[in-house]
This record gives structure tokens, C-alpha cells and sequence, in this order.
């Protein structure tokens, strides 16, 4: 109760509600997460020597888990809320685990096979709490402050990011400095021991959060039509946001020579920004409304997308890593927007039921789209170059505000009265 009455958290949650608990779990994922996505790029790259075709094939498997979280969800349709998101949380430590233990095995680099198996099995758990996490945060929320507690929710998240990028910045600065070589699997291994500590951590805390009373049903395809709309948006942001996710940090590495320190601080600056404005969007998509938002945000995109394609054939190759770089940090920010789509379902949802259902197909939906860039980004990279692929990231996101700019307000504002 006392958290309640911090002035940042007044008046975002419903009277009676006690977010302590789940508010803690998300710190310490946040922290293990950064941990974890701080190397991940250098990893596959220098010690496990994914080639940047492979890094397609390699997020194509870990998506996998995305295209079939409705029937994962559908599966454990007699659980609660917080049942899903404690069994979400034992699958992520499991699977940071064996890719912890697939690097410590053997006296060479860890098999390709091994590696993608256990970021698939991370990957099951952080897809089935994406709906869920979402779930519990609107249903804590008060009236009308939906977009203020996912602020609040994603603000959390980032925060717990920094102390990961911070830590792997430095880690992998002062070993540089040491002499270590950025093919040795030591530091790597160390990173990885920690980062499965915290999330060990997070899963405890959850396991001692109180269970939900209310079971919500779950259907394993639910498409209303009133969510037609939705469902189309998540295929858009789920195809522009698969090409940043997967193949901008891998352009950083391979085509401007990026370390894992420097990707690392790239990611802990994204968290920063992602600190400051997570709560400043959500308040935005509140006053303003998630149709503003979700075009605004998309028409930016678009020009991110290009300089990053473009940048090396515009500016000298110092000047146009500076480009890329702070392009990444921008893209992060404008990705914050994507909570938009979320309040917009709740706008028209009409139970708690029909929100999870949603967000969980919708999560499906984006997926199918995302393992397809995925298979093929890799390819276009190889043999057309980095600037057709983020032409097409570009068009995706003009697509995507033009379809957003069609949504009707009449559909929600009828749900209101």
C-alpha cells in the first residue's frame, strides 16, 4: 500500500491494488535481460561465428515461440494470470541456464545447434509473459491511466536494462584494456553466470506473488472483427520491428566493427531514453489518443530506417557509424510507441478475458510476418546490400501509418458510453 503513496505511482493504480511484488519482479528481469541482450550480438558473432545469413535462420527459430504463443497460452487455459507468468519466468531461467552451461562445455566454441535450442526455450518464456505481463499491468491500472501504468510497467523494465549495459560496457571495457581477445569465451561465460542469478531471483520473487482468484479463459484463435485492425497493425510493426531486432546490431559488428562494450552502451543509452520516455509516451497516448500516436511514430521511422541503409554511401564511414548509432538509439525510442496498440485494445476490449486473448493473438499474428523477415532478411543483406533491407523496413512503416491513420473513433468512443 505504502508504494502507492510515491508520488510517481499516485493515482496511477486502482485502490487496494498491491503492484510491489510484480513491480520487483521486472526490476531484476530487467537487470538479468541486460545482462543477456548486452552480449547476445557479439556472442553469436565472435564466439559462436554466426554468419550475418545465419543470423536469419537463427532469430527464424527463436521467433518460432511468437507464431505459437496462442496455443501455448491456449494450453494452459485453467491457469491464472499469475500462474502463466510464473511458469513463463522457471522456462526464461531455464533456458538462460543451458546457454550458460552450452558455453562451458567442451574446450572449443559452443555448437551452433545447442545455442539456438536454448535461446528458443528463453524465448517460450519471454513470449508467454509478453500478454500476460501486459495483462496484469492494465488490470492494476485505474481508470483511464491504462497508458500511464504500461509507462510505468516498460519505465521498470528499462531501468533494471541500464544496470545490465552498464555493467557489460564496462565488464568488456576494462578486459579490453587487460589484453582478453574478443574471441575468448571467458568474460562471456561470466556475464552468462550472472545474468542466470537474477533471473533465478526474479523467478522466486514471482513464485511468492499472490495468485489471482479469477481464471481467464483462453481460446486459442481469437479474432473478433471489431480487432481486424490490431491484428493488421501487428503484422506491420511485427515485420519493421524484426529487421532493427535482428539485423541492426548485427550491421554495427560486422560492417562498422562494433565490440561488445560499444554495442552494449548503444543498448544501455536506448534503455535511458527508454527510462525518461516510456512514462512521458504513455501519458502522450492518453491525452493525445493511440491513433495520433501510432502514425506520428511510423512517419519518423521512416527516416531512421533510410540513414540507416544509406548512411555509408552518404557520409565517410566515421561519420556514418556516428549515423547508424544514434539512428539505433532513435529507433528504440520510437519503438516505445508501440504500447499504443495495446490501449487501443483496451479501448474496445470488453472484458479482461478479451484483452489477454487479444494481445496474445496479436503477438501470433506479428510472429508469422517476423520469422518470414527473419528467413529472408539475412538473405536480401547478402545479396543485395544493408540499404534494400532497411528500404524495406522504411516501407513497411509508411504502410503502417497509412493504416493506422484508418482507424475510427467512433469504435471505442461507443465502448465509452
Amino acid at each position: 500500500m505504502s508504494l502507492l503513496k510515491v508520488s510517481p505511482l499516485k493515482g496511477i493504480y486502482k485502490d487496494g491494488a498491491r503492484p510491489g511484488r510484480f513491480l520487483s519482479v521486472l526490476a531484476l528481469f530487467g537487470i538479468s535481460y541486460g545482462l543477456y541482450r548486452g552480449i547476445q550480438d557479439n556472442y553469436l558473432a565472435e564466439i559462436v561465428h554466426i554468419t550475418k545469413f545465419e543470423r536469419g535462420i537463427v532469430e527464424f527459430f527463436r521467433e518460432i515461440p511468437g507464431l505459437l504463443v496462442m496455443l501455448i497460452l491456449a494450453a494452459m487455459y485453467r491457469f491464472t494470470e499469475t500462474r502463466v507468468f510464473k511458469i513463463g519466468f522457471g522456462v526464461m531461467t531455464a533456458g538462460l541456464a543451458g546457454l550458460l552451461l552450452s558455453g562451458c562445455i567442451g574446450g572449443g566454441s559452443p555448437g551452433k545447434a545447442m545455442v539456438v535450442l536454448f535461446m528458443v526455450v528463453f524465448s517460450a518464456g519471454e513470449h508467454v509473459i509478453m500478454p500476460v505481463r501486459t495483462t496484469i499491468s492494465l488490470n492494476l491500472a485505474a481508470e483511464g491511466k491504462g497508458g500511464a501504468s504500461l509507462g510505468i510497467t516498460s519505465a521498470l523494465s528499462h531501468i533494471g536494462n541500464i544496470v545490465g549495459f552498464v555493467v557489460v560496457t564496462g565488464y568488456f571495457f576494462v578486459l579490453s584494456r587487460l589484453g582478453f581477445a574478443r574471441s575468448d569465451i571467458f568474460p562471456f561465460r561470466i556475464v552468462f553466470a550472472v545474468s542466470v542469478a537474477l533471473m533465478l531471483g526474479a523467478f522466486l520473487t514471482v513464485l511468492a506473488m499472490q495468485e489471482s482468484t479469477a481464471k481467464v479463459k483462453r481460446r486459442r484463435f481469437y479474432f473478433a472483427r471489431k480487432f481486424r485492425k490490431y491484428y493488421m497493425l501487428e503484422v506491420f510493426y511485427g515485420a519493421r520491428k524484426q529487421i532493427f531486432l535482428t539485423f541492426a546490431p548485427y550491421v554495427l559488428i560486422l560492417q562498422y566493427g562494433a565490440d561488445t562494450s560499444i554495442i552494449a552502451m548503444l543498448l544501455g543509452i536506448c534503455a535511458v531514453f527508454g527510462t525518461v520516455f516510456s512514462p512521458f509516451m504513455g501519458k502522450l497516448i492518453d491525452k493525445l489518443g493511440f491513433k495520433f500516436v501510432m502514425v506520428a511514430d511510423t512517419l519518423i521511422l521512416i527516416v531512421v530506417c533510410l540513414l540507416y541503409g544509406f548512411a555509408h554511401r552518404i557520409f565517410p564511414i566515421h561519420i556514418a557509424f556516428i549515423v547508424v548509432c544514434v539512428n539505433y538509439v532513435l529507433d528504440s525510442i520510437i519503438s516505445l510507441a508501440s504500447m499504443a496498440s495495446n490501449v487501443y485494445v483496451q479501448a474496445i476490449a470488453d472484458s479482461q478475458e478479451e484483452i489477454t486473448a487479444t494481445l496474445s493473438t496479436g503477438i501470433s499474428v506479428n510472429h508469422v510476418i517476423s520469422i518470414l523477415i527473419a528467413l529472408l532478411g539475412g538473405y536480401i543483406w547478402q545479396s543485395t546490400g544493408i540499404e534494400i533491407l532497411f528500404s524495406l523496413s522504411a516501407f513497411l512503416g509508411l504502410l503502417n501509418s497509412i493504416y493506422a491513420a484508418t482507424i475510427n473513433k467512433n469504435e471505442f468512443v461507443k465502448k465509452a458510453a
